[in-house]
């Protein structure tokens, strides 16, 4: 979930409840509140704890609610984690540590996750995005990982399919794989993953829904057509313009994407342009 912002940089939890009520009529499962895309980073825990009970608050009752709560001790992510379950979070989504990135090997990761997890009051999932951490979780870490009782899930936003390929083969059958982003979606699907948590699906939800009925409805070429229609919008969001980008796709398509917060810089008029251009020839709207 993507996190408004005031011109000037404060949280406007209007725009905030606006885009979950939205969402509540689109073909989503549930809500990951301060993950990447939420600007996590910038937020303080008063903040990040005010949008975990507003999604709480203002989600279907029938929906998952994830927090994403991991910092970089496991003691900090263990207290955060336990103050998102008391407003009512059901799991949440920790972050690999990545600061002292040469010390985290596989067994610093299994003992990362495990405490963590001893001591959560509600189930965790690992979160893999080196994209961010520049730290990469290892097949052999999740394979110990994944039979703790409670650590239930992984999302890998890295985009590397052999690699989600391998941990499904290594991980316990009941540990749930996620991709992390739609470029790589149709590939696993066809692995028989059944859920993804996408920066798209702030934007665009019922597409990423879309692209997994006709699969499982074994329209397999359009299915994939779709995907392929989509995937520039994907890279738009995730890679060209970023969080700015994906802030002005959501105001876009009727969403309320807000402003970012400093250090990031809103989109300029130019790549506003650019990013409606990309939409409106993948949603096949016509100027």
């Amino acid at each position: 979930m993507i996190t408004p912002f005031k011109s000037k940089g404060e949280l406007d939890c209007d725009a905030f409840v606006f885009n979950i009520e939205k969402w509540n009529k689109d073909q989503i499962a549930g809500y990951l509140v301060i993950g990447s895309n939420s600007e996590t980073v910038y937020l303080s825990e008063k903040e990040k704890l005010e949008l975990v009970k507003l999604t709480v608050e203002h989600a279907k009752k029938d929906r998952l609610v994830m927090a994403g709560s991991g910092v970089e001790s496991a003691r900090e992510t263990i207290k955060l984690t336990n103050k998102c379950a008391k407003l009512g979070a059901h799991c949440a989504l920790v972050l690999t540590p990545f600061y002292y990135s040469s010390a985290m090997d596989s067994k610093a990761m299994i003992r990362f996750f495990t405490e963590v997890a001893d001591h959560s009051d509600i189930p965790i999932l690992i979160y893999n995005v080196s994209k961010f951490t520049h730290v990469n979780i290892g097949a052999d870490a999740v394979a110990e990982l994944s039979r703790h009782k409670n650590i239930v899930g992984m999302k890998d936003s890295n985009g590397d399919v052999p690699q989600l390929a391998t941990f499904l083969r290594v991980a316990d059958p009941n540990f749930q794989i996620m991709p992390g982003t739609y470029s790589s979606w149709y590939p696993p699907l066809a692995m028989g993953m059944t859920a993804t948590i996408s920066a798209m699906a702030n934007c665009c939800p019922n597409k990423i829904a879309e692209t997994q009925e006709l699969f499982e409805k074994g329209k397999l070429k359009e299915s994939f057509a779709l995907y392929q229609r989509m995937f520039p919008v994907n890279a738009a969001v995730t890679g060209t313009y970023g969080i700015p980008g994906l802030k002005y796709a959501c105001d876009y398509l009727g969403y309320s994407g807000g402003h970012v917060r400093n250090p990031l810089a809103d989109c300029t008029e130019a790549q506003k342009e650019q990013v409606r251009a990309i939409i409106d020839k993948a949603l096949e709207k016509k100027s």
